[in-house]
């Protein structure tokens, strides 16, 4: 995948056409201090732009191949333009999750683009291991990395209530304690 390319086409038509969206995934945590590697471009997208987005990317060589009222996953034709995923913000806290973005530099500081905060990182990466088991290790090891490279500046309430709602309280203490209080 040529990552580059790719950005700037979609950086260019999201700004151009004001859609509300924000960095998910790999690249959102490689923005917020943990560099791993990854394999495609995740967004939070607002869903009410996502017509136009869906029909701009078939247009321009990607094929749908998951479409639902809350994710939408694209593969380009060609390889370089390799796989681009979308969660379809129209709840409240995605909503909110939006608003709280912040923009920061990606790809040697190439492109500035909107980014989650990492608490919200971190309440997609819970929710993602409450939805599929098979990706916990890997999301587990970005929440702790996201933990440990921001502990001192997170807001701490947000991260329980998010931990709260997918009935994980129990781990948030532990996570807590063990990066905030390690004594």
């Amino acid at each position: 995948m040529d990552f580059e390319s790719v950005f700037r086409l979609l950086l260019e038509t999201f700004e151009k056409n004001h859609f509300r969206y924000a960095l998910i995934g790999g690249w959102a945590v490689a923005a917020a201090g943990h560099h791993r590697a990854t394999q495609d471009i995740d967004f939070l997208l607002q869903r009410d732009d996502y017509p136009a987005v869906k029909a701009f990317l078939s247009g321009f060589g990607y094929e749908l191949l998951n479409e639902s009222g809350d994710v939408a996953n694209f593969a380009g034709k060609l390889k370089e333009l390799g796989q681009v995923d979308f969660l379809l913000a129209h709840r409240p806290y995605a909503l909110a999750m939006l608003d709280r973005a912040i923009r920061r530099p990606i790809l040697d500081r190439k492109f500035v683009v909107p980014v989650l905060q990492p608490e919200d990182l971190i309440g997609l990466k819970l929710q993602s291991i409450v939805n599929d088991p098979a990706r916990a290790e890997e999301d587990r090891a970005d929440i702790e990395a996201l933990l440990r490279l921001n502990a001192k500046e997170l807001h701490w309430e947000l991260i329980e209530e998010y931990f709260t709602i997918l009935n994980k309280k129990d781990e948030f203490h532990a996570l807590r304690q063990k990066f905030l209080d390690p004594h």
